[in-house]
């Protein structure tokens, strides 16, 4: 079996830092807040409890933890927190082919549902230039569900480095979510680990990965925005888990 790169990591140590909660969310935690404050001060406690619950679950929501990003050559990291609920063959979705997108061939697709629960930001699984961003309107099915990916409201994002590597993926809105935040846009640089957008209250993110390579996550696996390492570009070869 082909060894892994050894991933470029530091050694300092750091200590614990509480998530901030990321500015696309704060105005809907002042709103949760200050109807918790409202309830509280009419003495409405069947209502104030619930609601400052509420405000915390928001806070948590939208939380915006810092992420170690490991380096090394052809790392692909995973761009959500999340659940992988399938890996599977497809076809690439049309918004992704042509010779300057991922082809036309077959490739292999991994998808990470994101409950309500997850960190919400999504990252950029390699560094590089963003060659397009395509959004498609569409309905709001579980996200769970394997024909999310061509029903679904989404948006397509494709990202190249200077090697030629080009990483496709989607975020697809969910049952609960509502809204798909973008802050990147074509042409943009970024790096690997690099926050790219959001997705409002629970959703997926599709990841398609080259030809040459197989995924290092297994089905049941839960991966970390910008850390988890989902494939190294040129590695065929897949590993083995046991759920336990």
């Amino acid at each position: 079996m082909t060894s892994l790169p050894k991933p470029d990591l530091g050694t300092p140590t750091v200590r614990y830092r509480a998530p901030a909660v990321h500015p696309d969310g704060r105005k809907y935690v002042v709103i949760a807040a200050a109807l918790t404050l409202f309830f509280a001060l009419m003495a409405w406690e069947t209502l104030a409890w619930p609601m400052a619950g509420i405000t915390l679950w928001v806070a948590s929501f939208f939380r915006d933890p810092v992420r170690v990003t490991p380096r090394g050559p052809g790392f692909i990291v995973a761009p959500a927190d999340g659940l992988v609920t399938m890996i599977t063959r497809v076809p690439v979705p049309r918004e992704l082919e042509g010779p300057d997108g991922l082809g036309q061939e077959p490739l292999t697709r991994v998808s990470i549902f994101m409950s309500v629960f997850d960190v919400h930001i999504n990252r950029a699984p390699i560094g590089g230039t963003i060659r397009r961003v395509i959004y498609v309107s569409g309905k709001f099915l579980n996200a769970d569900l394997d024909k999310a990916s061509e029903e679904n409201e989404r948006q397509y994002i494709l990202v190249e480095d200077g090697q030629g590597l080009r990483i496709g993926f989607t975020q697809i809105a969910g049952l609960v979510a509502r809204r798909i935040v973008p802050f990147v846009k074509g042409g943009d640089m970024v790096a690997a680990g690099q926050r790219i957008g959001l997705i409002r209250f629970g959703s997926r993110v599709d990841v398609f990965l080259p030809a040459d390579t197989a995924p290092q996550v297994i089905v049941g696996q839960r991966t970390i925005a910008g850390e988890t390492i989902l494939g190294v570009a040129g590695i065929p070869d897949a590993p083995e888990g046991i759920a336990q």
